[in-house]
């Protein structure tokens, strides 16, 4: 008996098999092979066609199930997980109408501002724990001001695993994890905020009906089954934002809980009891996987738009390298890079910067003793520094950071990143040999009762390594001083403006 998980990222579609009596992945493949491609019309546009993940997703399933000669009468439930704060727009006959706004994205900072602004910060943030910033809602908000035309068709909005899950079951639904991620939630009356869609002008029909995450959202339709080489019938009995599936992944799914993930962009996701916020909207909070209205699982997520996708660009502008090659390099360099700073907002607007989109900057290149091996070390610190950084908000709203749990792929495989981020928390990191797609794998047992529990579905995880903070942690610490002053004389000039 088997369990189907997908990650539906902007890169690549991942989909891991896991056997449900041990928890064991038995077969993970993705595709692309090479990253799928984002549109940027105009600077700062960031837009993917729906249909692309579709296609990327038939491929995948058909893939291993024909390498791993995997029986799929004998998959007993799919989860899915998604690229979060996307927009995906339907009509009627449920045909995508554009391109879908994805994550980074950035054309809608003014329009959340100005929301902000307009409705004020008590509401806001009381009741959707965030501004409105440059979420979904304020991305519908564009596409209604900017393409009425277009507009006037939509019949229904999706977030991007909900279009997913829709193509494997021909139905249309959310959940309250989704929509908190939208802005679409209020947390105080624990319903759709009517206030805000009545503001921005949307038409209430237009948020699909709302199911629990975890929960039965359909069934492989025939279609879908001839596309992807599924069984009729299969259900998928859960879908959620990746970064709380990481979380979930991770065994983080309790007040004090922290994981991390390195992937295109960079995130720190911690667990909280209560509906807290930050004021200046440097981290964001939604509705964690197990959340519900008796039981408040908030998650708060530090997300840096610039972090492996600032990694990836050295690794093709830099030459024919692999990232084993560039990690070895890396570590050939002193800590500090020799003076060579990189700060890696080059990625859309970063929400720790106030939403400002800085730009990347690259700092004290001295030509006669600067090389690539300082830049592959120089990109991982600034990363690297740029979590330590945020982390300090964590620490602003009383999250202790005893143990930071990640996952064993991106960035976390370099020691020269994990190792800087340990020595400057000063905490432990375990690196846990899970993704994305295996936790939803996993979490879609539960609504089929395989597991009692979102907790007894991710016991089984294995730590395979722990990274303990070094003893010798000044030279880290004063390069982090050195590259925090450069991040401050960067934001002095948005402040003064």
């Amino acid at each position: 008996m088997y369990l189907l998980g997908y990650d539906i990222g902007s890169s690549s579609i991942k989909v891991a098999l896991v056997e449900a009596a041990t928890g064991k992945t038995l077969a993970m493949t993705k595709s692309p092979q090479q990253e799928m491609e984002i549109l940027a019309i105009q600077e700062g546009w960031a837009e993917q066609d729906p249909d692309m993940w579709w296609q990327h997703v038939c491929l995948a399933t058909q893939g291993l199930l024909h390498h791993y000669d995997i029986p799929p009468s004998q998959i007993k439930g799919i989860g899915i997980a998604y690229q979060m704060h996307g927009l995906v727009l339907l009509d009627q006959m449920g045909k995508v109408l554009r391109p879908s706004i994805i994550w980074c994205d950035s054309r809608a900072v003014a329009i959340g501002d100005q929301a902000l602004t307009q409705l004020g910060t008590q509401q806001c943030y009381h009741h959707l724990l965030n501004s409105p910033g440059n979420f979904t809602a304020s991305k519908l908000k564009w596409v209604k001001e900017h393409e009425p035309k277009l507009y006037a068709k939509i019949d229904k909005i999706m977030l991007p695993g909900d279009y997913i899950a829709c193509k494997l079951t021909g139905e249309i639904h959310t959940t309250i994890s989704g929509l908190s991620e939208g802005m679409f939630w209020d947390f105080q009356s624990n319903q759709t905020a009517d206030w805000l869609m009545e503001y921005f002008g949307f038409e209430p029909e237009v948020i699909p009906p709302i199911l629990p995450t975890f929960s039965l959202q359909g069934q492989v339709t025939k279609e879908a089954a001839e596309a992807t080489g599924l069984t009729l019938g299969i259900p998928v009995t859960y879908r959620a934002g990746d970064q709380p599936n990481n979380a979930l992944s991770l065994n983080v799914l309790e007040p004090g809980e922290i994981a991390a993930t390195g992937g295109t962009s960079g995130v720190v996701y911690g667990v909280i009891d209560q509906p807290l916020f930050d004021e200046k909207s440097r981290v964001n909070g939604f509705a964690h996987v197990n959340h519900s209205a008796s039981h408040n699982r908030i998650g708060i997520l530090l997300c840096i738009n610039g972090a492996g996708i600032q990694y990836s660009w050295l690794k093709h502008q830099m030459g024919n390298w692999n990232y084993p090659e560039m990690e070895q390099l890396a570590q050939s360099i002193p800590v500090g890079s020799e003076g060579l700073r990189i700060l890696p907002f080059g990625n859309g607007a970063e929400r720790m910067l106030g939403n400002h989109q800085t730009g990347a900057q690259v700092n004290n290149l001295q030509f006669n003793r600067h090389s690539q091996a300082h830049f592959f070390r120089a990109g991982l610190e600034g990363i690297a520094f740029s979590f330590v950084y945020g982390l300090k908000v964590f620490q602003e709203m009383g999250l202790d950071i005893n143990i930071l749990r990640v996952g064993n792929d991106n960035l976390f495989q370099s020691s020269v990143f994990s190792q800087t981020i340990a020595n400057l928390i000063g905490s432990c990191i375990e690196v846990i040999d899970t993704n994305g797609a295996i936790g939803a794998a996993k979490a879609a047992g539960v609504a089929t009762h395989i597991y009692a529990s979102p907790r007894e579905a991710m016991q089984k995880l294995e730590i395979v390594q722990r990274l303990e903070p070094e003893k010798n942690y000044q030279p880290y610490q004063a390069a982090y001083q050195v590259w925090e002053k450069d991040l401050a004389k960067l934001m002095a000039t948005y402040n003064q403006g």
